[in-house]
């Protein structure tokens, strides 16, 4: 992490950090008369998508597809296929020229695909790095499918996608598996070996996809005898090359190539994407707010290039919407977040704080007040049975007793209470009785039930969280982390905490839902075992979790 107060060197064009001064922080490079300036920013021809020229495919003469496939955001008769082409990865320009490829996919029934029922071409623009996010439509509810990208004589893995059930579908049940935090120099990506082969619906990612941090030679803690990194991975990322390149790094690692070739993915972002700790446009470091914004603009940029997102998503310089809805029949609707975005200001200086009339103050906001009301209102409008909410950092009140003193996280929601109780007395008066908040970023699993009022552990609980623990992050961890029975006395509706890399599934059902905390014992050195820490159920109608 660069120190606080440190200065970073800019690395954007004088002439854009220009413009950007003169811009207001929600308008910035999105106004009309902005479009050289962003062009400039993300190294983007001027001219535009329909200005480069055609690639004739016969000239790739290497594999396009390191970076493997992915599905993502299921609708009933849709899904979203991703791929980027990259020959050479660790370059800028991939190995390939400033060119558009036209790129063909294909979606059948079977992973043979002796029952093809769609077939479609997509264009690989160069200013959007080649990347490639076909939807297609027009099909089966709640039906498994097999996909393939073509580009001249390349055939691309098989992934495995499927549809969500229809709207009014009264589905029985659902298995998610949440997973958040996975950095690479930190460890192997194991968790995701074992995801592969489970068997779940879909795979929530709760943020921390990447780390803006160097990485070097070697990979961090990663032993390769056959592999020496290039020193692009060796610095901070702050531009778009930077961004773009650090995806590649990721996304050549089999085992994310293999969990996301097995199950659709439904993201979301936390810190690291940009820069840890960052609140709207307020970076952590000491940086003119040009240069984070232009910085942002970049991140978000390739975070869309590189996940499977559908075109609402795909950002307009530092905005980007990635909050969003999705419903599995009647079983479930999800309510993803986007708590950085829109955040104010972590309070206190940011940090384990006491808490002060600034964290308390009912301006304080996490998801933003326009999120907060979209939130309540979908709420409202829900006829699901479980209301579950994917987003970020911790939603329960985490005491953490310290010299006699109860500190708390300023950047998780401990330090936005007021924003915590509008969304409790909204979903309270929504009907809600079944809320199933998910969370990452804290690099352990933890098992919460949700009280009305956390201070009065007897007033009712509203509903459960779920913290997935990291995939690599913080390293190999231990199952009970020296803080372990200190935080569960402080907290007792903390039912479950495990400091050990892994991933959790959910299992929703009409009557229950089965949470199941999985943990490998290593990451520093490859192929740990999986293994099931612990299990929980918390019931329909009467919400908390009890062992299972």
């Amino acid at each position: 992490m660069t120190p606080a107060g440190h200065k970073q060197p800019s690395q954007h064009a004088p002439e854009l950090r220009a413009a950007a001064r003169h811009l207001g922080r929600r308008r910035f490079l999105t106004v009309t008369g902005a479009a050289a300036a962003l062009a400039f920013a993300t190294n983007l021809p001027t001219a535009g998508v329909a200005g480069a020229a055609e690639l004739d495919a016969a000239k790739i003469t290497e594999n396009p597809f390191t970076l493997g496939v992915a599905s993502g955001d299921p609708l009933p008769t849709s899904v979203l296929l991703w791929t980027r082409l990259a020959p050479t990865p660790y370059q800028a320009d991939s190995g390939l020229p400033q060119e558009r490829v036209t790129v063909r996919w294909e979606l059948a029934r079977d992973e043979r695909f002796r029952q093809i029922v769609r077939r479609g071409a997509a264009i690989a623009h160069p200013e959007f790095h080649h990347s490639v996010h076909a939807e297609v439509g027009h099909l089966e509810s709640d039906r498994v499918f097999y996909y393939r990208f073509r580009v001249g004589s390349w055939v691309s893995e098989t992934g495995r996608t499927r549809t969500a059930p229809s709207s009014r579908s009264r589905v029985s049940e659902l298995t998610l598996a949440a997973v958040s935090c996975q950095a690479y120099h930190d460890g192997y990506f194991t968790a995701y070996g074992h995801l592969a082969e489970d068997d779940v619906d879909v795979v929530v990612h709760l943020g921390d996809y990447l780390y803006e941090y160097a990485v070097n030679s070697v990979g961090g803690v990663r032993n390769y005898t056959d592999q020496v990194l290039p020193d692009v991975f060796n610095r901070e990322t702050i531009t778009l090359e930077d961004y773009r390149l650090r995806y590649a790094l990721y996304k050549t690692d089999p085992d994310l190539r293999a969990v996301h070739a097995a199950h659709p993915f439904v993201v979301t972002w936390d810190d690291h994407e940009t820069e840890n700790n960052y609140a709207d446009d307020i970076p952590e470091n000491d940086v003119p707010p040009e240069e984070f914004l232009l910085r942002r603009a970049a991140a978000y940029r390739a975070y869309w290039e590189n996940q499977p997102l559908r075109l609402p998503q795909r950002p307009e310089g530092p905005d980007m919407q990635l909050y969003r809805r999705l419903t599995w029949g009647r079983l479930a609707q999800f309510d993803i977040l986007d708590t950085r975005q829109y955040r104010t200001n972590q309070a206190n200086g940011d940090g384990w704080k006491t808490p002060t009339p600034e964290s308390e103050a009912e301006s304080q906001t996490l998801p933003g007040t326009e999120q907060e009301r979209w939130l309540i209102d979908g709420w409202k409008q829900s006829n699901a049975l479980w209301n579950v909410v994917p987003q970020q950092v911790v939603f329960a009140r985490r005491n953490h007793a310290t010299a006699g003193n109860t500190t708390l996280s300023m950047d998780s929601w401990d330090g936005y209470p007021a924003s915590r109780r509008r969304l409790l007395a909204g979903a309270e008066a929504a009907g809600v009785d079944n809320l199933m908040v998910l969370t990452g970023d804290v690099h352990v699993s933890y098992g919460f039930d949700i009280k009305r009022d956390f201070a009065d552990q007897g007033s009712r609980t509203l509903g459960t969280e779920i913290v997935a623990t990291s995939i690599s992050s913080g390293r190999d961890g231990a199952a009970r982390p020296a803080n372990w029975a200190g935080y569960l006395a402080a907290n007792p509706h903390m039912k479950h905490y495990n400091g050990q890399r892994g991933y959790t599934t959910v299992a929703l059902g009409r009557d229950s839902a089965r949470v199941d905390f999985k943990t490998v014992a290593a990451v520093t050195t490859p192929g740990a075992a999986i293994t099931t820490a612990a299990s929980f159920v918390t019931e329909v109608g009467d919400q908390g979790l009890k062992p299972a």
